[in-house]
């Protein structure tokens, strides 16, 4: 068997496409490239094939990782040949890269992402990023996110990592967020823009997955 990291960007074109029907995607593109993927054993055997840290609706990304095992051995180039002659537009492998079959699962690795967050203002840039810094001072920010199995409390701070304002121009500001993405807990960037006193973001672009080192 065969594990193989595949770094992938996923655009405009496709960012309202759900996880579960990007997965399919995959499982589809594999098997067009005649690329045979393992399966998971048990009563309901699956691909074996997982993502760092699925996007939400609504999100591109230039920085997404996904693991696949395959049954027999393929080189990364000919998978990335492969692969990318069957994909839709708007998605595409840019890295391949071998795997020990014994490292921890690509989902437990995963430590921080960082964003590109275009928001609408009217505030200056002197007033934005004193709002950063005035988050960022916070030891504490309680917050609660409606879901449909009710209110989740939780402290929004302890997800923030880092925030840094890009630039603003035409009633348009940019910020960047650095947000805890692990076991604990995951950093929306929407709540942070509302946290900062925004409305919903008019994009959110995922740059940056970072991984426990080793």
């Amino acid at each position: 068997m065969q594990r193989l990291r595949v770094r992938f960007h996923r655009l405009k074109e496709l960012k309202y496409i759900s996880h579960l029907d990007i997965m399919r995607m995959w499982q589809r593109a594999f098997r067009r490239a005649d690329i045979t993927l393992a399966y998971s054993e048990g009563f309901n055997p699956q691909p074996r094939i997982s993502l760092a840290a699925p996007l939400a609706i609504g999100v591109t990304s230039q920085a997404e990782f996904m693991d696949a095992y395959l049954n027999r051995w393929v080189s990364p180039h000919n998978l990335t040949v492969a692969v990318n002659r069957q994909l839709p537009p708007g998605i595409e492998i840019l890295q391949v890269s071998p795997v020990p079959l014994t490292q921890p699962s690509l989902q437990s690795l995963v430590r921080f992402a960082e964003y590109t967050v275009e928001v609408a203002s009217r505030k200056g840039e002197q007033e934005v990023r004193q709002a950063l810094d005035e988050l960022l001072a916070r030891d504490k920010l309680p917050w609660q996110h409606q879901r449909d199995t009710g209110p989740r409390h939780y402290d929004l701070r302890r997800l923030v990592d880092g925030l840094s304002l890009a630039g603003c121009a035409e009633g348009r500001c940019v910020i960047n967020m650095r947000l805890r993405c692990d076991s604990s807990g995951s950093g929306r960037p929407e709540q942070v823009a509302l946290a900062l006193g925004f409305e919903s973001p008019l994009s959110i672009h995922r740059t940056r997955l970072i991984l426990k080192a080793g």
